[in-house]
């Protein structure tokens, strides 16, 4: 396709017929948009499209590239899933936001400079926050709130980053940075970047509002967010060892949480911390091999990700409730949702024959090639939790376990669908990893891996036997109770605690004085003042000029009684004027 068409324009302008249409013809329309979109994605040809001059800015909208087709290529296929398991949605709001959500996202992966970038990086925020809101329950709003702060506040250091590089260097070209040219402009941007990304300490807004979205907002929001966030820091800071160092951490931290929460949706975002570690980690280790783990692992994760949170959130639509200690012998009524969250679970755990398999493995091994063997450990490691809490503790206290006395239905057959299709694409992955390898950024390196060497088979069989006895022996331990783990959101709400009092004692009690002051002081003196030109307006200037009016006026009247209409004695009032104007010149 020689002549680029944007696909975020399919969900952008889009969005805006979606309340005007009706029926089954609108659920036709939601279908077709991410239909040609994703069309649109796979006969784009490599160049660079859409370059605009405005203001002396080189505005750049369409720049594919490899590393940008990957992405866009599973954005548009998720955008697709995500919208058949909506299409019972009646809401409009809910499709429109997404949408543009999606239209955001695409809006970044194609862009070649830092100002198309931010704009859409904000059109990314504001939309996915209203999928937070629509839900529509105290909890929701105060959740949406804070997201929408922490993105503002990262929308502010990716901003004020972004003026101090183009200061610096002349150029917003959003290009590779060498990592020997960074500095403080730089850093500030790769900070913007970090949190979208959730990465550490920068990650509480992500727990605290993924499990407050709809329903089908959740299964967009752990798609696109960190996903877009993981594709910019590949894009400028491969290579980063602070990310490399900061995303093994992040799959500590989010294993250890997920293992001990209740909440199925808070779970699964802990768990979309860790994973977005090894992406993260993978960009900062910045070989070829790991890059192309990091790309294939946010295109594997993308999809078997949004199926467990589908699997989720069909529980919570079914049941009301998504706490683990609330549920439970569940398999007996939702049995395909069981079965499509267990592929799921098993994907994120890395089983041989699904795509967790073959694209978390990637970073993994590149780690071990650019000789980080503590960061490989590490990562090996967190597969382990991920194993003990996503593929075993939650389908176990949700589908097993002791009877809860809850008796739902299936969802409807639409979530149903999206969730038997996106197994079969992480089944497909995982059985013909070429479909994705083809993909990824560096083809020949992805070429020369092979996951099923026996090597790897062997570590990975070991690894999921151990945690697998290692659940039931710890099974008590393990038991989900209803309590609330504090987190580093914990410091934000007592920054806001601590803002509001501030605001409250001081700046409330300023405000109050300052306002009774120009009151009692600045108000009687502006009345004064204007009370002394009203009077002198009065008496000075209308005085004036009533005055000469009314003279005017008056010796109007007296020409006027001269006008008497008689020629001759006009000739004579003339001719006496003359000789009086003629006797003037003539004493003078």
């Amino acid at each position: 396709m020689d002549n680029f068409i944007h696909p975020a324009f399919f969900y952008i302008l889009g969005a805006f017929l979606i309340p005007v249409l009706k029926g089954r013809l609108k659920q036709i329309y939601l279908l077709v948009l991410p239909a040609v979109a994703f069309y649109t994605v796979l006969n784009m040809n490599l160049g660079v499209y859409g370059e605009i001059n405005y203001l002396g800015f080189n505005i750049i909208l369409g720049r594919v590239d490899r590393l940008g087709l990957v992405f866009a290529h599973v954005f548009t296929l998720m955008s697709f899933l995500g919208v058949i398991y909506g299409l019972h949605v009646k809401e409009d709001a809910q499709h429109i936001a997404s949408f543009f959500y999606v239209g955001g996202s695409l809006g970044v992966v194609f862009a070649g400079d830092y100002l198309t970038v931010f704009i859409f990086w904000e059109m990314m925020a504001l939309a996915s926050t209203f999928l937070i809101w629509f839900r529509r329950e105290p909890a929701s709003l105060k959740a949406g709130f804070r997201y929408l702060l922490m993105h503002i506040f990262g929308g502010l250091l990716l901003l004020a980053g972004i003026f101090l590089h183009y200061k610096n260097t002349g150029s917003m070209a959003f290009v590779l940075i060498p990592k020997a040219g960074a500095g403080f402009a730089e850093y500030l941007i790769l900070a913007g970047f970090a949190l979208n990304a959730a990465v550490f300490p920068l990650h509480a807004w992500l727990p605290d509002a993924y499990p407050e979205a709809t329903v089908t907002g959740a299964v967009f929001m752990c798609a696109f967010t960190t996903k877009t966030a993981v594709y910019v820091l590949a894009r400028a800071f491969p290579g980063y060892d602070v990310l490399a160092i900061m995303g093994t951490a992040m799959t500590i931290y989010g294993v250890c949480y997920a293992t001990i929460e209740n909440d199925m949706r808070r779970i699964l975002s802990y768990h979309i911390i860790s994973q977005v570690g090894y992406m993260v980690a993978g960009v900062g280790i910045g070989t070829e091999l790991a890059l192309n783990g990091a790309c294939a692992h946010a295109y594997a994760h993308i999809l078997y990700k949004a199926l467990l949170f589908m699997g989720a959130g069909s529980v919570l639509m079914m049941t009301g409730t998504s706490k683990l200690n609330q549920l439970g012998g569940l398999y007996k009524y939702m049995p395909l949702s069981l079965i499509f969250y267990v592929v799921g679970g098993i994907s994120i755990s890395g089983f041989p024959l699904f795509s967790g398999f073959v694209s978390k493995s990637m970073i993994v091994a590149g780690a071990g090639e650019a000789h980080h063997p503590v960061l490989m450990v590490l990562l090996l490691l967190a597969s382990v939790g991920t194993f003990l809490s996503v593929g075993l503790k939650l389908p176990y206290f949700a589908w097993f376990g002791k009877d809860c006395g809850l008796k739902p239905k299936e969802p409807p057959k639409n979530m149903l669908w999206a969730m038997g299709l996106t197994s079969f694409l992480c089944l497909l992955i995982g059985i013909y990893p070429k479909v994705l390898y083809d993909l990824l950024p560096f083809r020949e390196a992805a070429m020369e891996y092979h996951p099923y060497a026996l090597p790897h088979l062997s570590e990975t069989v070991q690894i999921l036997l151990f945690t697998g006895l290692g659940f039931f022996l710890l099974l008590k331990r393990l038991t989900p109770e209803p309590k609330i783990n504090l987190d580093f959101d914990w410091f934000y709400r007592k920054l806001m605690d601590g803002f509001m009092w501030f605001d409250q004692k001081f700046i409330q009690g300023f405000d109050f004085g300052w306002g009774e002051l120009y009151r009692s002081l600045g108000l009687k003196s502006l009345m004064s003042f204007a009370g002394f030109f009203a009077r002198f307006d009065r008496w000075g200037i209308d005085g004036v000029v009533d005055n000469v009016a009314y003279g005017t006026q008056g010796l109007g009247n007296k020409v006027r009684n001269i006008q008497t209409g008689n020629l001759q004695n006009y000739l004579a009032l003339a001719i006496l004027i003359i000789f009086v104007i003629v006797g003037i010149y003539w004493f003078l």
